[in-house]
């Protein structure tokens, strides 16, 4: 009888074993996705900026730009 707690107490080093790799690599993949979300986020960040950047540019460009002539009509121009 001594030889069956040695099994279940191997058993269970085996199981906790498998627990604790399974754990690590748990922990392991969500700082991972944690980093690969950080990173979407600050490239996001860093695109939005420069969009709002160049609209604002834009606008600016328009606001100072004279304005441009009117094409004439075709039917201006036929008679």
């Amino acid at each position: 009888m001594s030889k069956f707690p040695t099994r279940i107490s191997a058993a269970r080093r085996n199981a906790e074993a498998l627990l604790s790799r399974s754990k690590k690599q748990e922990s392991t993949l969500k700082l991972e996705q944690e980093r690969e979300h950080d990173a979407m986020a600050e490239k996001t960040a860093r695109l939005r900026a420069l969009r709002l950047a160049k609209e604002a540019s834009d606008r600016e460009a328009a606001a100072s730009a004279p304005p441009s002539a009117r094409p004439k009509s075709r039917r201006a121009a036929q008679k």
